[in-house]
């Protein structure tokens, strides 16, 4: 019964974090998106007349969703077209089972590792579920008999091929490194330092692998410049063409949360997953209360500092809109004054001298932070890249895939081989 509430209790963990990112991704995008093209961006949406600098906007995409007509083509094969969305949103969400978010939780004097399922052949776990996701998507164009979904199906299909190739080969020079298959191996492997100073990162001892790995997973998640299988301006939508309503927006989540998988695994394979440079869990541990009276009081000073800020800017905006958006910059002081708050209160607490119990939370807390603020990055640089890089063509795609990719994939473990033989 624990181990099944242990179980539970994680994957809850993990469900809340990949879709709580797949909406503020969405966000992101959008702001993202206007920030680098220098235009707004979304900012009509409101509750109550306060918009929230766009962060309405998700859920008024949630309502609309789901109560929109489902219109549906008349001569689509219907079980297999209404399987597709599901069938992709399951693999996006079940890749996650394996990838450890920190190193283990002390409850009750149990050690609970932080990961779902800690696999010994984890790695080979991914690539096997993550090529799955393909059979949604080929399901998907096939089944709305369409043609233009029909063609976003074959090139996902030829794509992933492509890339999945190229995809192993860099995971191979990893595993050859860290000698195991297993995600919490290989971070663990990471946490030690190269030279007495260099943390032994996966970028750092697999530099070509990082570049390839990183390609692929832009191309697997089919994202700009790699969004082939659906580019409106040759195919519509492709392989989600026909497809509206929940139907719609399950395809929809799944890419964003193929975005939070791919940005999870970068860092867990090429950039120490939870480890954090030069503090290993014994260090953290043994200097947890300095750590986090340093934290708290840097919480206190920033949201100070942005309080001032958002007052600074009531000032200068009152009475500017003459409607509810006035309201939105005391929303804010508001906000930061009690995150402020909160600080000082922990500060009065005084957690530097915070006992063994809490020294190790405290560490567990720290290693969690640090995976998701690294998630959190690669997956702003996902949005990064869309908006910046243009679209290949097709045949450009394949002889990246098949003529670059693959033989510096070959060469990378050549080389990887030699100087594990040789230094």
């Amino acid at each position: 019964m624990d181990l099944l509430l242990e179980t539970l209790s994680k994957i809850g963990f993990m469900f809340a974090l990949i879709m709580g990112m797949v909406v503020v991704l969405i966000w992101m995008e959008r702001k993202g998106a206007a920030f680098i093209q220098d235009r707004t961006g979304p900012n009509r949406a409101a509750i109550g007349g306060v918009r929230l600098a766009g962060l309405v906007h998700p859920i008024a995409d949630v309502f609309k969703l789901l109560f929109k007509e489902d219109v549906a083509p008349e001569d689509r094969h219907r079980g297999l077209y209404n399987l597709a969305p599901w069938i992709v949103m399951t693999i996006a969400l079940s890749t996650y089972a394996v990838i450890p978010f920190g190193d283990h939780l002390t409850v009750a004097g149990k050690q609970i590792p932080l990961v779902v399922a800690d696999l010994n052949v984890g790695l080979l776990y991914i690539l096997a579920v993550a090529g799955l996701g393909t059979y949604g998507v080929v399901m998907g164009g096939w089944a709305a008999n369409n043609k233009f979904g029909f063609l976003g199906a074959i090139r996902a299909t030829s794509q992933m091929i492509s890339y999945e190739i190229s995809m192993g080969l860099a995971l191979m020079g990893l595993v050859m490194v860290f000698g195991s298959l297993q995600l919490t191996e290989i971070v663990a492997g990471q946490g030690d330092l190269l030279f007495g100073f260099l943390p032994r990162w996966g970028v750092v001892v697999q530099p070509l692998g990082f570049v390839i790995f990183i390609t692929a997973v832009y191309a697997e998640t089919n994202r700009t410049p790699f969004d082939l299988p659906e580019s409106d301006s040759e195919i519509v939508a492709g392989y989600h063409l026909e497809y509206s309503s929940m139907k719609f927006a399950l395809f929809f989540m799944a890419e964003y949360a193929h975005m939070v998988i791919g940005a999870a695994l970068i860092a867990t394979f090429y950039f120490g997953g939870f480890q954090i440079p030069w503090l290993p869990r014994p260090v953290l541990e043994a200097h947890a209360g300095t750590l986090l009276t340093i934290k708290l009081v840097g919480v206190l000073v920033a949201s100070l500092a942005i309080a001032a800020l958002f007052m600074r800017r009531v000032r200068n905006e009152r009475n500017k809109f003459g409607d509810a958006r006035d309201r939105e910059p005391v929303l804010g002081v508001a906000f930061w004054l009690v995150l402020a708050a909160g600080a000082a209160g922990g500060l009065l607490m005084g957690p530097w001298n915070i006992g063994p119990v809490g020294a190790d939370l405290m560490a567990t807390f720290f290693q969690v932070t640090a995976f998701t603020v690294k998630l959190v990055f690669f997956a702003w640089l996902f949005i990064w890249v869309r908006w910046t890089l243009p679209r290949f063509r097709y045949d450009q795609l394949m002889y990246l895939g098949w003529k670059v990719m693959i033989p510096l994939g070959l060469a990378n473990l050549v080389v990887t081989a030699l100087v594990m033989a040789f230094v």
